[in-house]
């Protein structure tokens, strides 16, 4: 199959956003292939009802900037991601609103899967309010390269890309977040 004719699935990140400048319908692929990824991170940041906000504007303003892209770089994820840390960034009072009263009720307004017991859920309670206060205390920076890489499964190349940070930056914070988590919560 001649490259003119691949299908999206087919054709790497940097070549499609490419493509979508004549033909603004292959943007969508791109969609398909991160969008649940950066709809879980945000979730985890902020919540479902907010992350479905930020997939919106993200895929948005990244199709509004599709020109400005280097199809030289043939993995988008971590532009998406960094458009996407920035719209979290503006949430971050509400964040880390969010991780306080976690910290006080324990009650995470995820919805866990039906197969939790109710006895590992009573067990985890204490463990997830430690750890919400962990997160809240925690500096923008240090918990945006954590939460990248933890929640985002981003590498350190990639969270360098998406925070506009050198990747020495990325490995200084997220040794520090983990040291500060580590005194909070022990071994655990």
């Amino acid at each position: 199959m001649t490259a003119a004719y691949a299908r999206p699935d087919e054709i790497d990140d940097g070549e499609l956003i490419r493509r979508s400048g004549d033909d603004p319908e292959r943007f969508a692929a791109l969609f398909d292939r991160y969008a649940r990824q950066i709809h879980h991170y945000a979730a985890r940041r902020l919540g479902t009802q907010a992350a479905d906000d930020i997939v919106a504007e993200t895929f948005e303003i990244a199709f509004r900037r599709r020109a400005t892209y280097d199809p030289a770089r043939s993995m988008a994820r971590p532009w998406l991601y960094g458009i996407a840390s920035t719209l979290i960034a503006r949430h971050r009072r509400a964040e880390e609103r969010h991780y306080r009263a976690l910290r006080r009720t324990g009650v995470d307004p995820l919805p866990e899967p039906m197969a939790e017991t109710v006895v590992s859920r009573v067990a985890a309670e204490q463990d997830e309010r430690r750890l919400a206060g962990a997160l809240a205390r925690l500096s923008a920076g240090d918990r945006d390269v954590l939460l990248l890489f933890a929640w985002g499964g981003l590498g350190y190349d990639e969270i360098a890309e998406a925070l506009s940070v050198p990747a020495g930056t990325v490995a200084s914070r997220l040794n520090r977040a983990r040291r500060k988590l580590r005194t909070v919560l022990g071994d655990d």
